[in-house]
């Protein structure tokens, strides 16, 4: 019986996923300018000697201890420097910056708002932070909610290891690049939540001021043609149908608004890849630079994806993925800390019982 429901399940895949028409890029926002997908849009990557280094900002963050009402993070921002497939010395900064936070719920003007505390492992370290005030939300604050629902608060508690790596960044671009020079972000440069766009603003200003050029590569995407299908997987198949082989680019948006301010592409970073990924360029940045810079710029890149681990993704991202991502282990070291202090004050059934309103889950899962 089950052989019978998958194949039923494949066909009706089948009969769903039509790509003989692949469609236009579709961002559902008529701010962004699109460009149909043909052939003549490939560009192809040319290897060139350069000497612009590239250097590459992830975060990452795990939950501590939470309740509806309270949640303790442990956060880490963590950048490398490269020239090519060369790993850089760091100047200045240190490479890691590590902080606890903790976000709380308060009732104020007829609602629930949660407001994030800052506390870094290294306390001359937390100029490089970013500032507690802007860490206040509205629970139903439309940038945090999911559908008609109040925010989690362990997703708003995420959002200073996001404002972090916008923040962290800035200081990377002011200290350790140099005129030319490449940033790499982790993800879209695409903003979301209130006052992260102070952010990603400061990083812009830094950068051209010191010509400095910031981009973004995102390891996974969801954008569409206005057939249906994933854009991505629509540009892999354009290049399968016209014989388009080895390393290249595709411009196919850009936008320039106070959120999102690119040009977008998909590119193919090494010639035995089997992915491709979506990368954008600061627009303003973009529009500064002729056909060689923009070769060059993804020339650079390729250099560095060519890693046996995954080809054709930079291995400064591999890299600060690793570094920057909070293990259950790191979390769990933390709590043990949390919950040793909670017990000499008294306070443990105090904080236990909220504990216990959202952890219900966790039992019946132990169980198996």
């Amino acid at each position: 019986m089950s052989v019978e429901v998958t194949k039923k399940v494949v066909e009706s895949l089948d009969k769903y996923v039509t790509d003989e028409n692949l469609g236009v890029p579709f961002f559902g926002d008529p701010r962004y300018i699109t460009y149909p997908l043909t052939s003549s849009g490939f560009k192809m990557i040319e290897d060139v000697d350069s000497s612009r280094k590239i250097a590459f900002v992830d975060g990452g963050n795990q939950e501590i201890l939470g309740a509806p009402n309270f949640s303790i993070q442990l956060n880490r921002v963590y950048f490398c420097l490269f020239n090519g497939k060369e790993r850089l010395q760091i100047k200045s900064l240190p490479n890691k910056i590590e902080f606890l936070s903790l976000t709380h719920s308060i009732f104020r003007e007829n609602d629930i708002f949660y407001e994030t505390s800052i506390f870094p492992l290294k306390d001359e370290l937390r100029e490089l932070l970013p500032d507690e005030v802007d860490l206040s939300f509205s629970s139903s604050d439309r940038t945090v909610t999911v559908g008609t629902m109040r925010a989690d608060i362990s997703r708003v508690a995420s959002i200073a290891r996001r404002f972090s790596e916008w923040a962290f960044a800035s200081h990377v671009v002011g200290r350790e690049l140099s005129e030319g020079d490449i940033l790499v972000m982790d993800g879209s440069l695409q903003t979301a939540f209130k006052n992260e766009s102070k952010y990603s603003k400061r990083l812009y200003e830094t950068a051209d001021s010191r010509r400095i050029i910031v981009t973004g590569l995102s390891k996974t995407s969801h954008l569409f043609t206005t057939t249906g299908l994933s854009l991505i997987g629509a540009v892999r198949k354009l290049a399968d149908e016209c014989g388009v082989s080895g390393k290249w680019y595709y411009k196919v948006a850009e936008v320039a608004n106070f959120d999102h301010c690119a040009v977008v592409f998909v590119t193919k970073l090494n010639n035995s890849s089997d992915y491709i990924f979506r990368y954008e360029v600061y627009r303003e940045h973009f529009l500064q630079l002729n056909e060689r810079e923009t070769n060059e710029i993804f020339s650079q890149l390729s250099k560095n994806s060519v890693d046996i681990s995954f080809p054709g993704y930079p291995y400064g991202l591999i890299d600060a993925d690793y570094f920057a991502r909070v293990r259950k282990d790191d979390a769990e070291k933390f709590q043990v800390l949390v919950l040793s202090e909670m017990s000499k004050r008294g306070k443990w059934e105090k904080f236990l019982r909220h504990i216990r309103a959202s952890d219900a889950h966790a039992v019946l899962d132990s169980l198996g």
